[in-house]
């Protein structure tokens, strides 16, 4: 069974009167485990289509399948429910909560499942990661390579089958990515995760199994790469 089914995805917008394609007809089908990325310029339609996929906004037709389930039929606290459940995701800037600490960050997804021993679960993510020691610091308190890090933990705490990274590295410098990107390939390959990326980084996107090129909302490439034959 595939873990996500993108079918004729088409998003428009009104504006001024007018529509505003931006997205248009989009299929793919990913299994669990795989890697993909989605690369394409700026205002091409990548983060939408991220959005779509995650359920976190409504095409305008087309369907998404998520784990056989398809997100256009739930309400929005369905989907939520379905978010929590299956998908994990790691952003540009973050998306740290600045009132908590690193430990309870991670905490979050834990606690919204009901599971017991989330401190004892999420001081293990942050030793993974190798904050172990800095669970008790505020996001402000930390470098841009620590919060996402942190993110990186909070996203592998439910243990998701579907891991979202938009931008992962965005603003990151060359040397901290470098470690942000072996961290997130490492535990995805432990946990068996399917990842998809939305990236500008070419050298990133290379890393995943398979690559579509997005250009004015239509998808212009997709093709395997050569890790396939490693």
């Amino acid at each position: 069974m595939s873990i996500l089914r993108v079918e004729n995805l088409t998003k428009t917008y009104s504006s001024g009167g007018r529509d505003l394609t931006v997205l248009h007809s989009v299929n793919f089908t990913l299994e669990p485990g795989d890697t993909f990325s989605i690369v394409g310029p700026s205002g091409s339609g990548k983060t939408t289509l991220l959005g779509l996929c995650a359920g976190l906004d409504r095409a305008s037709s087309g369907s998404v399948y998520l784990n056989d389930i398809r997100l256009d039929t739930l309400n929005e606290d369905q989907r939520a429910a379905i978010r929590n459940q299956y998908v994990g995701f790691i952003f540009q800037n973050f998306q740290l909560l600045p009132t908590l600490t690193a430990l309870e960050n991670v905490m979050v997804p834990l606690e919204l499942r009901g599971e017991k021993g989330a401190a004892k679960t999420a001081q293990a993510l942050l030793e993974r990661v190798g904050l172990g020691q800095r669970g008790h610091h505020y996001p402000t308190q930390l470098s841009g390579g620590e919060q996402q890090r942190v993110s990186l933990a909070r996203a592998f705490a439910n243990r998701p089958k579907l891991l979202f990274a938009d931008e992962p590295t965005g603003n990151l410098d060359a040397d901290t990515s470098s470690t942000v990107v072996d961290l997130l390939f490492e535990l995805n390959r432990e946990a068996g995760t399917t990842l998809v990326l939305v990236t500008h980084d070419m050298e990133l996107a290379a890393r995943t199994q398979r690559i579509i090129r997005i250009k004015g909302g239509t998808v212009i490439n997709d093709r395997m790469t050569e890790l396939l034959n490693d």
